[in-house]
């Protein structure tokens, strides 16, 4: 790793001392080794006193080869705002963080990078249309980027590894801190995948402060963000609001009228953003160039038989329990339910859980 690199984060460690701060320093000597290096007096002339305090009670107490060390021994990678490797969309938007900790990797695959947000309280619609929306995304070559909440967050980054897409994980913790907790296993899977990244140093926990910001490198990261279901007061808003300053498109699925949880989305609509019911809308929208086969990428079935048609064709995009289904075939529970495990297996059939089933 670049000896340089660890004054950028020992100047991210400094409270009060962020982007704005940081460029001051650059401009004034050329590089942030020979600021964290420049006596006292200097400093005075050119950062405030509470910024130049922090700064000199940071450079006392910590080490920043110890520093770098820790962070090597937990497995976890630096960019830096001046690094090649800094990903070029999030450079382009105000103050972008001078610094990326994170685990896994990014790569130039994720420059079509779409986020799907929305809220911890999902419905069973909501989750459908999320496993739809990232599963044909992510098959389409996109990035699924969200912030592993739970709700809408998990089933995006769950359904983009099922389709064996990459996709990123940004959290309002440091990349050694996974919450919640019972996401852990979750971004074990996306470092293999994709990336868990933060701008929290290791260490760092959550705090409600943090998730706008992490909310503002969602869209960043991306070129469009998604909101599927999000209620009056939601994060998924915060998010699309950054994403219309920073220039991103908003797209937005709506919902039934009488549901809380997309109340948020009506109003975006109202706002003009732009609804949307599949991944080949989004696409087209963004240009890019595998929409024409994206939605149906991910219904690639195994020939049928007369058996598996007759059950395919008397399934529809709304769930339907298995006894409703056995009732109008005449089938045995037994057969009906290896036929709808081959029809999930070959790609025509989704198991909503509950042994609830769907068509793609």
């Amino acid at each position: 790793m670049d000896d340089g690199v660890k004054f950028w984060v020992g100047f991210h460690r400094v409270p009060f001392i962020g982007p704005t701060r940081i460029d001051r320093l650059i401009r004034r000597f050329g590089n942030l080794e020979q600021a964290w290096r420049a006596s006292d007096a200097t400093l005075r002339t050119i950062l405030d006193e509470r910024s130049v305090e922090s700064l000199l009670k940071t450079r006392a107490e910590l080490s920043l080869d110890d520093e770098m060390e820790r962070i090597h021994r937990l497995g976890i990678n630096v960019i830096t705002r001046d690094d090649v490797s800094y990903p070029w969309r999030l450079a382009q938007i105000a103050a972008p963080p001078p610094v990326l900790y994170l685990k896994g990797a990014l790569t130039t695959a994720d420059d079509n990078a779409v986020a799907i947000v929305g809220t911890r309280r999902s419905t069973p619609y909501g989750r459908e249309v999320t496993q739809r929306l990232a599963e044909e995304l992510g098959a389409a070559g996109v990035t699924i980027v969200s912030g592993l909440a739970l709700g809408i967050d998990g089933v995006a980054h769950e359904s983009a590894l099922r389709a064996g897409a990459r996709t990123v994980a940004v959290l309002g913790s440091g990349p050694d801190i996974i919450y919640p907790s019972s996401h852990r296993r979750l971004a074990e899977r996306i470092v293999d995948q994709g990336a868990v990244l933060a701008d929290y140093p290791p260490g760092s926990t959550p705090d409600a402060r943090n998730f706008p910001a992490r909310n503002r490198i969602i869209s960043g990261l991306c070129r469009g963000v998604v909101v599927v279901e999000a209620p009056e007061r939601s994060g998924a808003l915060i998010t699309a609001d950054f994403a219309a300053e920073q220039g991103r498109e908003v797209f937005v699925i709506p919902g039934s009228v009488l549901a809380a949880a997309s109340a948020g989305c009506h109003r975006l609509l109202r706002d003009g953003a732009r609804p949307v019911t599949s991944a080949a809308d989004v696409l087209i929208d963004l240009g890019i160039s595998n929409a024409s086969t994206a939605a149906t990428a991910v219904q690639q079935a195994l020939p049928l038989d007369e058996e598996q048609r007759r059950v395919l064709s008397l399934l529809t995009a709304e769930p339907q329990h298995i006894d409703e289904i056995a009732a109008a075939t005449s089938m045995p529970i037994g057969q009906l339910g290896a036929l709808l495990i081959e029809l999930e297996l070959g790609g025509s059939v989704r198991n909503l859980g509950a042994q609830h089933y769907a068509r793609r």
